[in-house]
């Protein structure tokens, strides 16, 4: 993972959250402000990837066993994963401060 150089939040963010700068989007790590995160009970996965390919913001990548995991830094907590594990090995819990 690449480390930014200034580590900014989403009070860093302008207005509506519009980038200004191209190529600067990995220094905004959104996943400060969701609500819910994703957590797994590998036991039952198949490692299909479908987490991966359907999150809207690419925040899945393979640890080193082979199972897909959300980077928190970036992760929205949609849901959307959970929505489309079909093993139900993802499940959604609520973000604790």
């Amino acid at each position: 993972m690449v480390k930014p150089e200034k580590e900014l939040t989403w009070k860093d963010l302008e207005i509506g959250a519009v980038v200004t700068e191209p190529g600067n989007a990995r220094q905004y790590r959104t996943g400060d402000w969701r609500s819910q995160r994703p957590t797994y009970k590998f036991d039952k996965c198949i490692k299909c990837g479908l987490c991966w390919v359907f999150c809207p913001e690419a925040c899945f990548h393979q640890n080193d066993e082979g199972y897909f995991v959300a980077d928190l830094y970036y992760c929205y907590g949609c849901g959307i994963c959970a929505k489309e594990c079909p093993t139900g090995v993802i499940t959604m819990v609520e973000e604790e401060e």
